[in-house]
């Protein structure tokens, strides 16, 4: 009796420890089923971001593949400026401040500034843009900083026609102009009080577009797909904006693209910035009109 009991005994104890290792392996296929992290656990969580629009195209579209990867992810991607991510990211307000500079250059609080971590995701080219009317075709540094500081008035006076220049300025806020401001105009002012001034990438096309004489700077991303036909690029001391120039050092106007944290990147945050800088999407970040990464380290 007592054997027969003994052997029921082990013999229940063999099925529930059976049903335990099952249980144990259903959940561990459940945890690893559709897209992981670094610690094979699938990904969730709502991202924010707000900032460049130089960046943004290509946030949106990292975006809407990140999600489409990983269906627990919500990814919100808004313009403002560069300024305005970096102190929405500051403030909390934000995960990640887009930026076309680094986040110390938009904020004057140095307390603030070292709590943020500049995640460099592409590089971008910038082009000096002029409306179709315009038949120079280069100009040299000195001449951009003449014409942006108001000393220099006509084309004519840099070989083109007889027409007036017409400056389209962007605010201070813009990560693009401080862009502007370090690679090109340097220790030249810019003078607010020329031209008109818009407030982001789409509003400078529309405006060089529909003005006789214009000229500014663009994000070379708004210029790719056609875009070229109705906005004319000029070259800068004969180098162009590509990423063969920018490479070997003789195009100057460019600057690496950010996404800033508060903290370093973690979970969801981390995996969407580590997707943008992958060899995944790398194909998409120069289809764009944006430099690669690895074709700047």
């Amino acid at each position: 009796m007592f054997m027969k009991w003994k052997k029921a005994s082990f013999f229940m104890v063999l099925v529930l420890m059976s049903g335990v290792l099952a249980a144990c392996g259903s959940d561990s296929e459940s945890n690893n089923g559709g897209s992981s992290g670094a610690n094979g656990e699938e990904i969730s969580g709502m991202i924010t971001a707000a900032g460049s629009t130089a960046l943004q195209p290509l946030a949106d579209e990292a975006a809407n593949e990140f999600m489409a990867n990983n269906p627990n992810v919500s990814v919100s991607v808004q313009g403002g400026g560069s300024g305005t991510g970096i102190n929405q990211v500051a403030s909390g307000a934000v995960n990640i401040g887009n930026s076309d500079v680094p986040s110390a250059d938009k904020l004057e609080d140095e307390k603030l500034a070292g709590e943020l971590v500049d995640n460099k995701v592409s590089g971008i080219a910038f082009g000096i843009v002029v409306n179709k009317d315009v038949t120079v075709k280069d100009l040299t540094i000195e001449q951009i900083q003449g014409i942006f500081s108001g000393k220099i008035k006509n084309w004519k006076e840099v070989g083109g026609a007889d027409l007036e220049i017409n400056v389209v300025n962007r605010p201070a806020s813009s990560g693009t102009r401080t862009a502007f401001e370090k690679t090109i105009m340097q220790d030249v002012k810019i003078d607010d009080s020329i031209g008109t001034n818009q407030d982001s990438n789409g509003a400078v096309e529309n405006s060089i577009n529909s003005t006789s004489g214009s000229i500014s700077y663009l994000a070379m991303s708004y210029l790719v797909e056609g875009k070229e036909t109705t906005l004319k690029t000029v070259t800068i001391d004969g180098a162009e904006p590509t990423t063969e120039d920018v490479a070997n050092g003789s195009y100057p106007f460019w600057s690496y693209e950010y996404m800033v944290t508060k903290g370093e990147p973690e979970g969801a945050v981390k995996a969407f910035i580590d997707f943008m800088i992958s060899d995944d999407f790398a194909g998409k970040v120069d289809e764009m009109g944006y430099i690669p990464m690895s074709e700047l380290e």
